[in-house]
């Protein structure tokens, strides 16, 4: 696996904005995401669980407004930031598509 450089380490505050980037995942270009909660970067593919929409109401809002948890924007569907995992609202069950991203010498790395 190889590494890509998605942002610095500092861009990211816990429950603060998120960065967003692109993925090339079975030959398409999509949208992803990189937060911090809890200490921890975690990344996922911008698309809601009940209608493949991007979840930020603007770019880089991903959080609600306790900074908890993500939610979209459109549905108001509530994910899990460790996860991914559909935590309630219209997702039914269908949570954010995880993507793994290491930190390290100040900066968060896609692996691909």
């Amino acid at each position: 696996m190889t590494e890509r450089l998605v942002c610095a380490s500092d861009a990211l505050s816990d429950g603060g904005d998120g960065v967003r980037f692109t993925v090339l995942r079975q030959g398409i270009e999509e949208t992803a995401f990189v937060v911090r909660h809890r200490g921890v970067a975690h990344a996922f593919i911008n698309r809601c669980g009940h209608v493949p929409i991007e979840l930020d109401w603007q770019e880089g809002k991903f959080f609600d407004i306790t900074g908890t948890y993500l939610i979209c924007a459109t549905h108001g569907a509530m994910y899990s930031p460790e996860s991914g995992r559909c935590l309630g609202g219209r997702c039914n069950g269908k949570g954010l598509t995880p993507l793994t991203v290491v930190e390290h010498d100040g900066n968060i790395y896609l692996k691909e």
